[in-house]
């Protein structure tokens, strides 16, 4: 069977922790998302907004440690389970790309 679990997404950088490191050594970092855009739904536009979690490892995590709130990101991963007790969704980031200038020392690309 082939599950399908992938999601592409753009915001501003809401919150973003501290860069720690998990027993296995890799570097992590959590923060949150915020996403605002028009979708159409049934034929007609929807204002959407949305607050979205998410966790980043290796060094995806070490780059986006040294970026600053407020900054446009274009981010690709995976949702799944905070933990096995805590269910709530959680958007593993993989892939992170800044959107417009050069975020401390990083260039990146215009949207």
């Amino acid at each position: 069977m082939v599950c399908v679990n992938t999601l592409s997404l753009e915001g501003e950088l809401a919150e973003i922790s501290a860069r720690r490191t998990t027993p296995a050594g890799l570097p992590v970092v959590e923060g949150v998302i915020r996403h605002a855009s028009t979708q159409i739904e049934a034929g007609s536009e929807r204002a959407v907004t949305a607050e979205v979690p998410f966790v980043v490892l290796g060094e995806e995590a070490r780059m986006l440690s040294q970026s600053v709130l407020g900054a446009a990101v274009s981010v690709n991963g995976f949702i799944a389970a905070k933990s096995l007790k805590n269910r709530r969704l959680l958007l593993h980031v993989e892939k992170i790309r800044f959107l417009e200038g050069n975020e401390n020392g990083f260039q990146t690309e215009a949207s």
